[in-house]
């Protein structure tokens, strides 16, 4: 039988590996399936009649016939179906809310817009890669002060906000970004790679065979 929930992904996928995260963490089972951005099946119409911009990830909910997309919206949709990782109060999902947006527009379009350059997906004048260089050890400072005495980022318990900006930061070396500058970052890493239920991308969404 398969399982309720079907990820589409990219095993080189930060924002896919964040929603295969949350779904392990919750000891939720789910089919994957690899998408070959690289021959076009994102621009199919097949692939377009499932996710309306053409992107990964995508998480189809077999329950109720539901399509997700973008990261943040699934992670978002999943702390409601789960009933995990939500936060312990409104106030907290406001907060852990706010953690993600700012996450993207600080953190994530820095730290994998470098990476992709560091790794030949996108080709960067060294002006324009400095900038992203530059804005990206900007965030993770903030995000290394705002963690100081801290185990997580929302209240007393992992959230969403944690899973999605720990989806991003696990990248940053990939980019350049010497995580041993930001010691309050690498501490709260070590506290979400040991909860139960955590797994590394290559296991949670396995390169296809040559």
């Amino acid at each position: 039988m398969s399982a309720r929930y079907e990820l589409y992904g990219l095993y080189l996928s930060g924002p896919a590996y964040k929603v295969a995260l949350m779904l392990s963490l919750a000891h939720e089972p789910f089919d994957y399936v690899h998408v070959n951005l690289r021959a076009g099946e994102h621009k199919t119409d097949a692939f377009r009649a499932k996710s309306k911009f053409g992107q990964v990830p995508l998480l189809v909910d077999h329950s109720n016939g539901q399509h997700v997309v973008q990261s943040m919206v699934i992670l978002d949709y999943l702390a409601d179906k789960l009933g995990q990782f939500g936060g312990a109060s409104l106030a907290e999902r406001i907060e852990a809310r706010q953690w993600m947006a700012w996450g993207w527009d600080r953190l994530s379009i820095n730290l994998y817009r470098a990476r992709a350059a560091k790794l030949g997906f996108r080709q960067l004048d060294p002006a324009t890669l400095a900038v992203y260089e530059a804005d990206g050890k900007a965030a993770l400072e903030w995000l290394n002060d705002s963690l100081k005495g801290r185990t997580w980022l929302v209240g007393d318990h992992v959230t969403m906000a944690d899973i999605d900006l720990y989806g991003t930061v696990r990248y940053a070396p990939e980019g350049g970004f010497d995580l041993s500058a930001y010691p309050h970052v690498e501490a709260w890493m070590q506290h979400f790679e040991a909860l139960d239920g955590f797994q590394q991308a290559d296991v949670l969404m396995p390169a296809p065979k040559a």
